[in-house]
């Protein structure tokens, strides 16, 4: 089987092999590159190799919904459980930090309707282009993302923080978007119980129950957690990759584009600045790094399918945005690297 990989991907390789071979010790720039480029490369690697597996046919497309909904029904409240068991949350709670992630995905989502509104007239598509800009892909690609670039052994409490209270409100302006642009319909208690329901919000409830009871799971349990924890984003990458599907791009070209830039460059460059400006440094502006920097959500394309949405193009915001990411980061991380904030 023939098949052509995007130049994006070689590029980002050859930088990443080119690094591994001039690296030497001394000159802060040089270190800042490497560091950088050995925290987005593993994301990029794991999703083009995600995408060689359906191109050569060892899965189909139709595989990755249904392994994705596995991966999220068993690893990921796994995964998020895990991060709040093993961190320190006492000593990570941070009003201000807090109080400017949720604040700030707001505003996202309010401009973003307000723009949407004056620039497309497809209720259909309106709902699904919001939820792409605002919503972004924090927990598959931004934690691992954080993970690289933080030193090894730092608290992640921030972080864990910021998932217990960012992914709600993500799910929460989701439903109410769609619901309003996408003429489904859903009761307050139906909202309610669906926001419950979503793995993420349970794993986030019962970690938080084991850290104010302060439980302790039985040694070979905790085992068992930590390296399904450990196994759910090199998953959840792999799937994404098996995912892509960059032709059907062309028939919503412009549209996706906007979403790009507005994701990939505007959003980081508005919140991320804000945030250096407020003074957030090391920990506390990786987790807000992961937040305002990564690509659209996968969720936003389930979400988009199941409440009368644009799928389509929400699919394609899903591909393009985590296509490009690698290289958005990089260069976002070399940046604030350089200016010593993270």
């Amino acid at each position: 089987m023939i098949f052509e990989l995007p130049d994006c991907f070689f590029n980002i390789l050859h930088l990443y092999l080119l690094s591994t071979q001039t690296y030497q010790s001394g000159g802060n720039a040089l270190e800042n590159f490497i560091v950088c480029l050995n925290a987005v490369a593993p994301i990029f690697i794991i999703i083009a190799l995600g995408y060689l597996a359906r191109r050569l046919g060892d899965i189909k497309r139709a595989d990755v919904f249904r392994f994705n909904k596995l991966a999220f029904r068993y690893f990921i409240p796994v995964m998020v459980f895990y991060n709040i068991y093993v961190s320190d949350l006492a000593a990570s709670f941070n009003v201000k930090l807090m109080c400017f992630a949720l604040l700030g995905v707001l505003a996202e989502w309010f401009v973003s309707m307000q723009i949407v509104k004056r620039t497309e007239r497809r209720p259909e598509r309106q709902g699904v282009m919001i939820q792409a800009l605002y919503r972004s892909n924090f927990v598959i690609i931004g934690l691992p993302l954080v993970k690289q670039l933080l030193p090894v052994g730092a608290d992640l409490g921030c972080i864990v923080m910021l998932l217990a209270t960012v992914i709600p409100l993500y799910n929460v302006l989701a439903v109410v978007t769609l619901e309003h642009f996408g003429g489904v319909k859903t009761s307050k208690l139906g909202l309610a119980l669906d926001i419950l329901k979503n793995p993420m919000i349970v794993g986030t409830i019962v970690g938080i129950i084991f850290q104010l009871l302060k439980l302790k799971l039985p040694s070979g349990l905790e085992h068992a957690v930590a390296q399904l924890a450990n196994a759910t984003s090199p998953i959840m990458l792999f799937l994404l990759g098996g995912f892509f599907e960059f032709g059907d791009l062309r028939d919503d070209l412009k549209t996706v584009a906007a979403i790009v830039i507005g994701r990939l460059i505007i959003i980081p460059a508005i919140m991320l600045g804000l945030a250096c400006l407020l003074g957030f440094r090391g920990v506390e502006f990786a987790s807000l790094f992961g937040v305002f920097a990564s690509s659209t959500a996968i969720a936003s394309f389930t979400m988009a399918q199941q409440m009368g949405g644009d799928a389509k193009l929400a699919g394609n915001a899903v591909v393009a945005t985590s296509a490009l990411c690698s290289l958005t980061l990089f260069l976002w991380a070399m940046l604030f690297k350089t200016l010593g904030v993270i």
